[in-house]
């Protein structure tokens, strides 16, 4: 699956700090690989949205919205009961949020748990909001662009002082320090059901540079590594939750049951099945 760079790819003015375009599909998509080169707030109204990032992923219906950091994600998109999908996409510069940091008092207390995404829930402030930027989308030249900066600038205070100051962090952070960056992806993602090839995108590495990084980094392959750790995931599962193998096999990772009993087995020396019982 080739990657699309967003906002170029909708045909938009990308040089101006504060665009918006309004989303529609009919066609589900899945970990679809995406490059943000601009910050980003999706205000999803139909369906259902799903984002992995290289620090950080999440799952929203169109009870909630997300803010993105600019960067490589996947993202999957399902449609709503009506086969609909539709999101207010609200692109913002480096710029326009350097700005807005000026305006406000902040402190930037960087810390290593910074996340790519934050999901915010629906509040009528919000729902009015959204509902300005649909009439704002009518309008063309300066003055759309005039009142864009000031919309943006108005969310920004609102969810700052609702929700803090801390998501500011992540959208300012630099992320300079590849190797930390490198294995936050990794552990981040030991769960998530990913392709070697997706984590690779997700990290800005060619398939064969990854692999290269991965075994310099965890001296183990990474089909074992993620394998051994989605055992011991579904180990936690069995002994601490008493799930049984029949309910967890596919969250852990495996397509079928026996192929599950069998590596559980190996690694233990015992099924999940007699574990559970002792």
């Amino acid at each position: 699956m080739n990657s699309i760079t967003i906002p170029d790819a909708l045909l938009i003015d990308t040089s101006l700090p504060v665009q918006i375009f309004d989303y529609s599909s009919s066609r589900k998509i899945s970990k679809q690989q995406i490059i943000l080169n601009q910050n980003t707030f999706s205000f999803l109204l139909e369906g259902y949205k799903d984002v992995i990032f290289d620090n950080s992923s999440l799952s929203i219906n169109n009870s909630k919205f997300v803010l993105m950091k600019s960067g490589h994600c996947l993202m999957t998109e399902q449609l709503s009961d009506r086969n609909n999908y539709r999101s207010l996409l609200l692109f913002f510069s480096d710029t326009a949020l350097s700005k807005f940091i000026e305006s406000i008092e902040f402190t930037n207390t960087d810390s290593q748990k910074n996340s790519s995404v934050h999901a915010f829930e629906y509040d009528e402030f919000i729902r009015n909001f959204i509902q300005s930027l649909t009439v704002i989308l009518k309008l063309s030249g300066k003055i759309r662009n005039n009142l864009l900066e000031v919309k943006f600038q108005e969310i920004m205070l609102y969810l700052t002082e609702l929700h803090g100051t801390h998501f500011l962090n992540s959208l300012i952070s630099n992320n300079n320090d590849s190797t930390r960056k490198f294995i936050r992806t990794i552990e981040s993602n030991q769960l998530n059901k990913l392709t070697l090839k997706e984590l690779a995108f997700l990290c800005n590495m060619s398939i064969s540079t990854f692999k290269r990084e991965f075994e310099k980094q965890y001296a183990q392959s990474p089909v074992k590594w993620f394998q051994n750790k989605r055992l011991e995931y579904a180990h936690h599962l069995i002994s601490k939750e008493h799930k049984s193998a029949t309910e967890i096999y596919f969250e852990v990772g495996y397509e079928n049951l026996s192929s599950f009993i069998q590596a559980y087995k190996i690694k233990y020396g015992t099924t999940p099945g007699q574990h559970h019982k002792s």
